[in-house]
């Protein structure tokens, strides 16, 4: 059975460079947002990415889906909010919305599937027991 976690919210400002000509966020953008909300899930509950990489494991992405919804404008503020779905000892999936904190309108909701792999290798690896207990304790942060 999965368990799903309710991830503390992400806050972001959009800044010229994140936008096009038109003053809107270009569209890649929000997976970068997207990352950076699952990169404080992980840091928050004390996974250190580069811990990972000196044990040569990696996080890769196996799938996103996004549905853009809305355009978010230059000088607006974001929020980013995580669901964490753990489907497998080695699969998570990130259910994740974006929303305007000025207007409140629902920019774009994604899901994102990530897995473990042996970065020499490339083959998927369970993720560390640190990870897992997370989700088997229920005791994630944020």
């Amino acid at each position: 059975m999965s368990k799903i976690f309710k991830h503390k919210d992400f806050e972001l400002t959009i800044f010229v460079e994140d936008t096009d000509f038109q003053g809107f966020v270009y569209h890649a953008n929000y997976i970068k947002y997207f990352e950076r909300a699952r990169s404080n899930f992980l840091t928050i509950n004390g996974i250190s990415q580069n811990d990972l990489r000196q044990s040569n494991l990696g996080f890769v992405i196996k799938r996103i889906d996004i549905d853009f919804l809305y355009p978010a404008k230059l000088g607006e503020k974001l929020i980013v909010q995580t669901e964490v779905e753990k489907k497998s000892k080695a699969r998570m999936l990130f259910n994740q919305k974006i929303i305007s904190d000025d207007s409140k309108n629902q920019i774009c909701e994604g899901s994102v599937e990530v897995c473990m792999v042996d970065i020499e290798t490339k083959k998927p690896k369970p993720f560390p027991n640190d990870l897992l207990l997370i989700f088997d304790n229920g005791e994630a942060h944020g």
